[in-house]
């Protein structure tokens, strides 16, 4: 099925994960049609399907979404501070005043004063002014720089969250797995407890047996309907769990694939060589490291001046009415050309700039710690894992064999009660263990899946398989 097999850090693999929301395929929209319109006849969810209709709806994976493209938005150039800045200014006043002149002849000696009220003076003015940092220090280069590793850090934690997505899914489906099979072993526990009882009625009436034989196969009937009734509460609550991972409002009516196929792994040292290149919380620590690393460089950069270029065009225009002045003049137009470079070098600021050049150096340490840490705990996890891994293999051999003994021993006592040979006890029993040896089976196969599931998260693989 297209849109379902993932390649990780391709833009394929962010075009078809985190843009699919603008390019949906056919058959994802086909997908999720066909499970609405079909909720309440007994369909068959598919792995694939599931999964195609959780990344198109999971809410955690639109949130992860949203949050990576910000931080694109916040990566572009347009961020960066590279480019120049333009601006427009305009203004228009207007006074109303009174004024007075008061002239000396140079030869008499004499002043004179020249008055008016009521002036008006208009003045306008436009301008348009470029700004552009030639020289930082270098602190815009870091600072993109910076900005791009971000970028990468959300990318990397939305793949996270579409990692914990996928063993959401899978550990609710194979829940739901499971409980389809229990339950349908309690069905098949339930009819032949009907059969008894039927049985153990006809000899009670016809004097071929007691009483108590009656009641014991009711009792043990009543205790099979409770059984069977609780693992189907129990199943259609997993299938509600299993809506809300796939962002689907309605109650849904569906049945699920109860095949498992088991993926072939690496040995454990190969295994942990990809475990450490891979994985999704390891990339995350290493970019953290990148971008204190830049954080870093940007506030040493603040040491360095800065050289700034400026540039405008501007227009002035002032019109005086009844302007009463020496030189007469009514109108007074200015326009022209202004450039400039400005440099400024902030030598001594208090010690802010040192102390923020050490608190980015520990962050880094702290960066690096972390990430030696998570290494560790990641390699504990992996060895737990892969141990449990192993063990439950095994179990599932086990079991295997164990339902095959109790099948044959229960079919040999079935027939051995058909013909009067064993008590109703005995055959219960044999019943129980049936269907406790089927009961531990599918516990096995769906428990080895979910460790498998977990390895191939840890190992960062859990994206490229085939389900």
């Amino acid at each position: 099925m297209k849109g379902v097999k993932f390649v990780p850090r391709t833009n394929r693999f962010l075009d078809t994960i985190f843009y699919h929301s603008s390019k949906k395929s056919l058959g994802v929209t086909v997908l999720i049609l066909f499970f609405s319109l079909n909720i309440s006849s007994q369909e068959i969810l598919t792995k694939k399907e599931a999964l195609a209709i959780a990344l198109q709806n999971n809410f955690g994976i639109k949130i992860a979404n949203n949050n990576l493209e910000v931080a694109k938005n916040n990566a572009s150039i347009l961020n960066g501070g590279f480019l120049p800045t333009a601006a427009i200014n305009s203004g228009a006043d207007f006074r109303r005043n009174n004024q007075s002149f008061t002239f000396t002849d140079r030869n008499t000696g004499n002043d004179s004063e020249i008055s008016g009220e009521g002036i008006i003076t208009r003045n306008y003015n436009a301008s348009v002014g470029v700004n552009y940092t030639i020289f930082d220090g270098l602190g815009r280069k870091y600072n993109y720089k910076q900005l791009k590793e971000t970028y990468n850090l959300t990318e990397l934690q939305a793949r996270e969250t579409i990692e914990n997505t996928y063993l959401q899914l899978f550990t609710i489906y194979f829940q739901i797995a499971r409980l389809s099979e229990n339950t349908t072993n309690l069905q098949e526990a339930l009819r032949i407890s009907k059969r008894r009882l039927k049985r153990a009625k006809y000899q009670y009436e016809y004097g071929q047996s007691t009483k108590l034989e009656f009641l014991n196969a009711q009792v043990d009937l009543n205790n099979d309907s409770i059984a069977y009734i609780s693992a189907k509460q129990q199943l259609s609550n997993a299938k509600r769990g299993l809506n809300v991972v796939l962002g689907v409002e309605k109650e849904s009516n569906y049945i699920v694939e109860t095949q498992v196929t088991y993926s072939t792994l690496l040995n454990l040292e190969e295994l942990s060589q990809k475990t450490m290149t891979n994985n999704s919380l390891l990339k995350q620590n290493k970019t953290n490291i990148a971008i204190s690393e830049f954080n870093l460089k940007v506030n040493k950069a603040n040491y360095f001046p800065t050289l700034n270029f400026n540039a405008s065009y501007g227009f002035n225009r002032t019109e005086n009415q009844n302007l009463i002045n020496p030189f007469g003049a009514k109108l007074i137009t200015s326009d022209g050309l202004n450039a400039g470079v400005n440099l400024v070098w902030n030598i001594f600021d208090g010690g802010t700039r040192k102390t923020r050049v050490a608190n980015a150096k520990i962050a880094l340490d702290n960066q690096q710690i972390a990430l030696e840490q998570q290494q560790i705990t990641i390699q504990n996890n992996l060895k737990n894992t892969w141990a449990n891994y192993q063990n439950q293999l095994f179990i599932l051999k086990a079991q295997e064999t164990n339902v095959l003994t109790t099948q044959n021993n229960f079919d040999r006592t079935q027939e051995r009660f058909k013909l009067g040979q064993i008590s109703s006890v005995e055959f219960r029993q044999a019943q129980i263990n049936l269907i406790n040896a089927k009961t531990a089976l599918n516990n096995a196969k769906f428990d080895a899946k979910l460790i498998e599931l977990q390895l191939l998260q840890l190992s960062g693989d859990i994206l490229n398989t085939e389900f």
